[in-house]
């Protein structure tokens, strides 16, 4: 059971970006395609509530924060996906681990061992390949210049920070609680993120692009959902250093998507250093067994 939810966590996770690349390419603002998502599962949800036994206050007040968390970092991923190749923002995803780890240890009292040293370096090292290949250093210093991996690289130490916060709420709440109250949650910041910063035409605006692409919509919902979900389940079963190294097995999807639907070059080149980042993930949990 864990690991088929492992594989649709490695999967959902590209599918998802693929269909948040494509939505705002068709002009979808970053902050209208993540409270969109939200919505659409915070409609579904509530009658989860239901269900959900009575729980402190202090879940709910930590649950708001990782939606804080969830909305910024999310749209940061998809500014990001609007301006740089997917197949180079999935292997620098697996830098998540590595950030995961120093509030992992502050926060959970989850400590890697030494051995977490030679994942974390060949992570790095796999890094140089997403370069264009003509000069190494050059190559990869055009990528670090990038605007979408900056954003990206900033992305993932808020994602991260909200994985170790929700691991904490969900000490003290239910998986489908923690699910309930993520979608809710990320739903009201997004909107309220959406009536300060954007007038009424553009929200109008952004409203009738969203209709023309319910397709692509609905299936960035179910993505997103599929992988949250598997996400929450995934973290009762592992430490959180451990299942986000896991999920990045994800990259190499990423890399074949980026190739397949966005026609990106260097896939060869990009594959091969997610590969290497893999292993390095990889080997961030085998040493720590």
């Amino acid at each position: 059971m864990l690991w088929a939810c492992l594989a649709m966590r490695i999967l959902s996770n590209p599918l998802s970006n693929v269909f948040q690349k494509l939505l705002t390419a068709a002009g979808t603002g970053p902050l209208f395609v993540i409270g969109m998502v939200h919505g659409m599962l915070a409609i579904l949800c509530l009658p989860l509530l239901a269900f959900c036994p009575t729980l402190p206050a202090s879940f709910w007040l930590i649950m708001l924060g990782s939606a804080l968390l969830t909305v910024a970092g999310n749209v940061l991923i998809v500014a990001a996906l609007q301006r740089a190749d997917l197949s180079v923002l999935g292997p620098i995803n697996s830098y998540k681990a590595i950030v995961s780890l120093l509030p992992g240890m502050l926060l959970l009292g989850e400590f890697p061992p030494y051995g977490s040293l030679t994942g974390i370096a060949l992570i790095v090292a796999g890094s140089w390949f997403l370069g264009d290949g003509d000069s190494e250093t050059r190559g990869w210093w055009q990528v670090l210049r990038q605007r979408g991996v900056q954003l990206r690289f900033a992305a993932l130490v808020l994602s991260a920070l909200e994985a170790v916060v929700m691991k904490r709420a969900m000490q003290m709440g239910t998986a489908t609680s923690t699910f309930a109250a993520w979608s809710i949650f990320g739903f009201i910041v997004a909107a309220v993120a959406v009536a300060v910063v954007h007038p009424r035409a553009e929200i109008a605006r952004q409203m009738r692009l969203m209709r023309r692409k319910t397709g692509s919509c609905l299936a960035l919902m179910l993505t997103t959902g599929l992988m949250q979900a598997c996400t929450i389940v995934l973290f009762y079963a592992f430490d959180v250093g451990a299942a986000l190294a896991l999920f990045q097995l994800s990259t190499i999807v990423s890399v074949l998507l980026g190739w397949q639907v966005f026609r990106e070059r260097n896939a060869g080149r990009r594959l091969l250093g997610a590969c290497v980042m893999v292993v390095g993930a990889v080997m961030i949990i085998v040493m720590g067994k």
